[in-house]
Formats: structure tokens, sequence, C-alpha cells
């Protein structure tokens, strides 16, 4: 049960990361469809996305082969600097008591 609980929290993962440059590239291809509204920027915008869709699954089989999605989304949401700074507002409330 718990190695189903763990895959399916990866595959969630995964999909994460495959869907950040899959809607870089896609805005990027709107972008360039709305200066040229023809099949050349039509064919351009779509293989724009397209490479985007395909960097999010390598990149995403990388990070699931290596360290694991979870943990590399843990370590991009990760604030060490926010960390430190609320550590260093304790310790001055501390010296003030």
């Amino acid at each position: 049960m718990i190695k189903i609980l763990e895959f399916i929290t990866e595959v969630i993962g995964y999909i994460r990361i495959v869907l950040s440059p899959t809607l870089l590239g896609i805005f990027l291809g709107l972008i360039i469809y709305n200066f040229f509204q023809n099949l050349a920027g039509l064919i351009a915008a779509s293989f724009i996305a397209f490479v985007g869709l395909m960097i999010g699954i390598v990149w995403a089989t990388n990070k699931f082969k290596t360290t694991g999605t979870v943990y590399f989304l843990s370590r991009v949401n990760a604030s060490p600097d926010l960390d430190n700074l609320k550590q260093s507002e304790e310790n001055k409330n501390i010296s003030q008591e």
C-alpha cells in the first residue's frame, strides 16, 4: 500500500515537472502565432509547444530516475533564505526579552 501511494506522488510530481516547460512552450507559441496568423505561424507555434513538451518529458524522466520528482519539487519549493530570516527574527525577540 505504501509503495502505491509513493508511486502516485511520484507520478503527480512527474506531471508537474512536465507541465512547466510545456506551458512555457505553449505561451511562446501563442505569442508567435499572434504575430504570424498564417500556416507558417501555426506550424512554428505547434513546434515550439512540442519542443516544450519534449523538454519537460526529458527533464521529468531524468529527475524521476535520479533523485525522484517529489524530492526535486521539495527542493525547488524550499525557501532557505526565508528560513534564516525567520530564525534571526526569533533570536531578536528572545534577546529583547
